[in-house]
C-alpha cells in the first residue's frame, strides 16, 4: 500500500491521471473548425463536391464524338415459317411396308439385327422428326421394334 491506498487503487488513479493528461495534449493540438477535412475550396471557389474524379478523365477526352443517325430503313414484315415436309418414309405405316424396309431374312444374326434397329431408329425416332409428324414415326418405330423383337425370338428357338 502506497500512502494508504491499495495497490489495485493506485494503479487506477495513475490511469484517471494519464487519461486527463492525454485529454489536454489532444486539446492543445487541434485546430478548430476543421472538424471535416482541410480542402475548404479549390482554386476558382469550386467546391470540393464539385470536382470528380471522373470528370477529370473527361476533360482529357476533348469533344465528343457525334455519329450521324443512321437512315432507318424499314422493318422486314415477318414471314410465317413454311410448313415443314413430311418425309416420304413416314408415309409408310402399313407393316408389310415396315418390314419391306427392314429386309429382315431367317439368316439375320443378333448383332444384325440390332443393327437393322439402330438404323432404323436414326431415321424414324420420333424425338427427331418434326412435331407434325412425330404420330407416323411413333407407329412406324412400333412396328420395326415388333419385327425385329419376333425375329430375336425365332433365332433363340
Amino acid at each position: 500500500m502506497l500512502f494508504k491506498q491499495s495497490l489495485f487503487q493506485s494503479v487506477l488513479d495513475r490511469l484517471d491521471t494519464e487519461e486527463e493528461a492525454s485529454e489536454k495534449e489532444k486539446v492543445a493540438h487541434r485546430i478548430r473548425g476543421l472538424n471535416v477535412s482541410f480542402a475548404a475550396t479549390v482554386l476558382g471557389g469550386e467546391t470540393p463536391e464539385a470536382h470528380r474524379a471522373d470528370d477529370a478523365y473527361r476533360d482529357n477526352l476533348g469533344d465528343p464524338i457525334i455519329l450521324p443517325e443512321p437512315e432507318a430503313e424499314p422493318e422486314p414484315v415477318p414471314q410465317e415459317p413454311e410448313p415443314p415436309v413430311m418425309p416420304e418414309h413416314l408415309g409408310r405405316t402399313s407393316r408389310e411396308e415396315v418390314a419391306a424396309e427392314l429386309a429382315i431374312t431367317s439368316d439375320d444374326t443378333r448383332e444384325a439385327l440390332q443393327e437393322k434397329r439402330r438404323n432404323f431408329a436414326k431415321a424414324n425416332h420420333p424425338d427427331g422428326i418434326a412435331v407434325l409428324f412425330r404420330e407416323q414415326a411413333t407407329i412406324r418405330m412400333t412396328l420395326a421394334n415388333q419385327l425385329i423383337d419376333e425375329a430375336l425370338r425365332r433365332l433363340r428357338r
